[in-house]
C-alpha cells in the first residue's frame, strides 16, 4: 500500500503553555541514509517536550520542529542500506523529535523491538525513560549490586524505571516523591520511599550509610543536600533542574570525601552514542522486560489531538509513570 503523502501532526504554534500545541496536516517525511519511517501508533510525552514548547529547548539540527522524543509504531519504509529493520516490523524507538504525528523518522539504531507481552502504549513509554536511566545510572553512575542508591522523583517515568532496574541489578533503593500515592507506588516498586514534605531524605539515606548513588532531577536546594546525603566516595548524577541550576555549593566536600559530580542530556548526543545505549539495552534490559521482571508504569493515555491536556497534566505533577498520546 502506498504511503500517504500528508499526515496528522501536532506543533508548536509559537513559544507557550500548552495551549499553543494545535494539530495541524503536514507532509509525511522521508528515511534518509541509515533511517526508518515508523507508522506511529503510540508516542510518549516527557518534559523536554514541554521545555521545547516553552521555547526553553531547540531541537537539535536536522531534527523535526515537531514535539515527541519516543514512538511504537510499525516500520513503514527502510532507507537504502538498513539491514536491522523490514516493513511491517514492531518497533519502539528513540526520537530525535516529530513523534506527535502519524509518521516520523529515526536511525534505524536507535529502534528496540516491543517487548514480549507490551501493548503499543506500553511500548512507547520505554525508549526516552530507558536511554536516560542506563545511561546516567549505570553507565556514567556506575551502579553496582550491594550499593544504596537514591532517585528523587521516584514516582515519575524515570523515578519508576530507575528504581526497577537498580532494583534488578541488586541495589538498596531509596527514592523521593511528594504524596501518599506515590510514596505507595515506589514502596511497591521495591523502594523504601520518602515523603520529602514530611521527612528529610537527607537524615534517612544518611542513618543508612549515606547514598552511593544519587540520580537527580530536582536541582536547585537539592544540590547541597544531596551532597551531604552521600556516601565517601558516592557520585551524583544530574539529569535536570526542576527547580534551577544556580546554587551555592562548599566543594570542600567534595574534595575531602572523594565525591564525583556529573550529568547528561540525551537529546543532543551523537547518533552513534544513542546507538552504543541501544545495544546495552538489547542485551541488559530488554530480557528483563520480555520475563515481566520489569514494566513500565503507565499514567494516562490521551488522543494526538489532545497534546496539551496531556502536557497540562504533566506539568500539574500528579501523574505516575508515563503518559502517552494514542496517534492511530
Amino acid at each position: 500500500m502506498p504511503l500517504p503523502q500528508t499526515m496528522r501532526a501536532v506543533e508548536i504554534a509559537q513559544p507557550g503553555g500548552p495551549e499553543v500545541l494545535r494539530a495541524v496536516e503536514r507532509p509525511v517525511p522521508q528515511p534518509g541514509a541509515g533511517q526508518i519511517l515508523i507508522a506511529v501508533d503510540h508516542a510518549g510525552v516527557n518534559r523536554p517536550d514541554a521545555l521545547q514548547r516553552a521555547g526553553a529547548y531547540d531541537p537539535p539540527k536536522g531534527a523535526s520542529d515537531l514535539p515527541g522524543l519516543e514512538c511504537a509504531g510499525t516500520v513503514a519504509a527502510t532507507a537504502p542500506g538498513v539491514t536491522r529493520w523490514s516493513v511491517g516490523d514492531h518497533v519502539c524507538a528513540l526520537l530525535p523529535g516529530g513523534g506527535y504525528a502519524e509518521y516520523v523518522t529515526t536511525p534505524a539504531d536507535h529502534a528496540l523491538r516491543i517487548p514480549e507481552g507490551l501493548s503499543m502504549a506500553q511500548a512507547a513509554a520505554l525508549p526516552e525513560t530507558h536511554f536516560t536511566v542506563w545511561t546516567n545510572v549505570f553507565d556514567r553512575g556506575r551502579l553496582r549490586g550491594g550499593e544504596r542508591f537514591l532517585v528523587h522523583g521516584g514516582s515519575s517515568g524515570i523515578g519508576t524505571t530507575a528504581i526497577q532496574l537498580a532494583r534488578a541489578r541488586g541495589a538498596r533503593v531509596f527514592a523521593t516523591a511528594g504524596s501518599a500515592e506515590k510514596v505507595a507506588t515506589c514502596a511497591e516498586l521495591g523502594a523504601e520511599a520518602i515523603n520529602y514534605r514530611e521527612a528529610d531524605f537527607v537524615e534517612v539515606v544518611k542513618a543508612a550509610g549515606g547514598a552511593d548513588l544519587i540520580l537527580d532531577m530536582v536541582g536547585g536546594d537539592y544540590l547541597p543536600r544531596n551532597i551531604r546525603a552521600l556516601a565517601d566516595d558516592g557520585r551524583l548524577v544530574q539529569i535536570a533542574f526542576l527547580q534551577g541550576p544556580k546554587v551555592e555549593l562548599n566543594f570542600a566536600q567534595v574534595m575531602v570525601r572523594r565525591l564525583t559530580i556529573t550529568g547528561s542530556t540525551l537529546r543532543p548526543q551523537s547518533d552513534l552514542a544513542k546507538a552504543r545505549i541501544a545495544e546495552a539495552l538489547r542485551a541488559e534490559v530488554w530480557p528483563l522486560l520480555d520475563a515481566g521482571t520489569i514494566a513500565p508504569v503507565m499514567d494516562e493515555v490521551f488522543a494526538l489531538e489532545d497534546a496539551a491536556k496531556a502536557h497540562a497534566r504533566m506539568e500539574a505533577g500528579d501523574h505516575i509513570g508515563k503518559i502517552v498520546l494514542k496517534v492511530r
